[in-house]
């Protein structure tokens, strides 16, 4: 069951995405929404059911790169994030996806960690509040970049302990 809520936010990708590109403030702001709760909803299932398992793992941080950085993609288009603020966490994304994809090549599945949740509630938060035209929408997402950088430090240096053992 999580890992088809997964795939349901997966599917809301694209709503989502025309729907900031037409200027839909509030459906847009109610499609992010259920982006940001399917996420919390998934992995609380997950947890809670002993669903837990490779393919669900992996499938999630993808998705979840997906939805927000396809979403985003759309607010730079309409001009209302800085270009800088969606390449560094482009940047950052991607090399997780390959230090993921290592890791797993290895035997060791990264989970989530605190600080990455943090990125994410900051990534859902700026998104929500952009869609509202919040002025408070860059702030977010300029905290999702500095948690973002945070945890991929954090992600590097679980890996580096890995490693070693």
């Amino acid at each position: 069951m999580a890992n088809l809520i997964t795939l349901f936010r997966f599917f809301l990708t694209f709503p989502t995405f025309y729907a900031v590109l037409g200027g839909y403030e509030r459906l847009s702001s109610a499609l992010i929404l259920l982006g940001a709760l399917s996420d919390l909803l998934d992995g609380n299932l997950a947890r809670r059911s002993g669903e837990k398992n490779r393919w669900g793992a992996l499938l999630d941080p993808m998705v979840d790169k997906v939805f927000f950085l396809s979403v985003l993609s759309a607010f730079l288009y309409v001009q209302k994030v800085h270009p800088l603020s969606f390449i560094l966490l482009l940047i950052r994304e991607l090399f997780l996806s390959f230090l993921r994809s290592v890791s797993v090549e290895k035997g060791y599945i990264m989970q989530a960690s605190y600080l990455g949740k943090t990125k994410a509630f900051f990534e859902f938060l700026s998104l929500f509040l952009l869609s509202l035209e919040s002025s408070a929408g860059n702030l977010a997402l300029w905290t999702a970049v500095i948690f973002a950088y945070i945890s991929m430090w954090d992600y590097i240096l679980k890996y580096i302990t890995f490693e070693k053992s």
